[in-house]
């Protein structure tokens, strides 16, 4: 195959580990991004030239732990931007790991474009002497320019796996298996010469999606954990604060603590949505009590704390009725 007839994949870095580098090839943690970007990355797996022509861009170049939803921005109007152009058949996105199942799911929830857009990164630095971040990314950009990919939403590739965005999460600290799907496991692997998929996403997403990628900022959605001795302090602080939602990761169902249960109560009635989590991490958040329905609160379902944020961020966008965020978490 000549090079014009490879697939172009645009690689679109933001920073992570896997752009990082430690005082030794064995340093694994504690490390820094310093001098190293996404181009010296590219240049030590030649062997993408061999199955698409490569642009790669800069979009930010920080610590995901320090994520903003400006870049989330920026990102997703990038790739906004890039789909357009017919030469382009997909998009790689090299994150820090920490967050990446966040921007992920955003991007998922607000870009309108079949094409396959493919998030990878590294538990450990570039530097190491056993780095995974170049083998990582190059089964992204396989994924990338798998024409199977296309139409499944926002993917993560990571240790030979395919999760979808909607599923995904980092699962481990340190492990460079760090991702997993909970219950719903991955949608496909990368073995050999296969790119394999196993299952599709079935909840809204990117061309399906009601969501557009927002003109301004995201309105302010705190995220609460509870535990023993929960007494609504910090319920009060996100209401003073200005918070537009909460959402309430409970003990097992999303429990509510009868402590804090009050101060969610007196939110409600000020208008800030409530949508009650698990800080499980896994199954599905169901309705609960009856009078918890009584005060709008929602179930995340199978979401998890931090994805539900990011739906009822894009969903107060449009709207503060309860009952119409009830009905959007269940479609998606």
């Amino acid at each position: 195959m000549s090079d014009r007839q490879l697939p172009k994949i645009v690689v679109l870095a933001t920073g992570g580990t896997i752009v990082s580098s430690g005082a030794s090839a064995v340093q694994v943690t504690g490390y820094s991004i310093d001098k190293v970007r996404v181009d010296d990355i590219l240049a030590t797996v030649p062997a993408l030239s061999d199955i698409a022509r490569i642009e790669a861009e800069q979009i930010s170049n920080i610590d995901s732990g320090s994520m903003t939803s400006a870049v989330w921005l920026k990102l997703a109007s990038r790739i906004e931007a890039l789909a357009s152009d017919p030469d382009v058949a997909g998009f790689v996105v090299t994150h820090g790991t920490d967050t990446m199942e966040e921007t992920a799911f955003f991007l998922h929830l607000t870009l309108h474009t079949a094409k396959p857009m493919v998030f990878t990164g590294a538990m450990r630095p570039a530097t190491a002497v056993s780095a995974d971040g170049p083998f990582n990314l190059y089964n992204a950009v396989r994924a990338a320019a798998a024409p199977e990919s296309a139409g499944k939403g926002v993917l993560i590739v990571f240790n030979d796996r395919i999760y979808s965005a909607r599923f995904a999460a980092k699962r481990h600290p340190t492990n460079p298996d760090a991702f997993g799907g909970g219950d719903f496991g991955a949608l496909g692997l990368i073995a050999g010469s296969h790119v394999e998929y196993l299952q599709t996403p079935v909840k809204k997403h990117t061309v399906r999606s009601d969501f557009t990628v927002p003109a301004g900022p995201l309105p302010r959605v705190d995220i609460l954990t509870s535990h023993a001795d929960d007494d609504g302090v910090l319920i009060r602080a996100a209401v003073e604060a200005g918070a537009k939602g909460i959402i309430y990761a409970g003990t097992g169902n999303g429990s509510v603590h009868e402590a804090s249960e009050p101060w969610l109560f007196d939110a409600a009635e000020k208008g800030v949505l409530i949508v009650r989590a698990s800080r499980t991490g896994d199954g599905m958040t169901t309705e609960g009590l009856a009078k918890w329905q009584k005060a709008g609160f929602i179930p995340a379902g199978t979401l998890s704390a931090q994805k539900a944020r990011i739906l009822l961020q894009l969903i107060l966008l449009e709207s503060r009725d309860a009952k119409v965020a009830a009905e959007l978490f269940s479609e998606y």
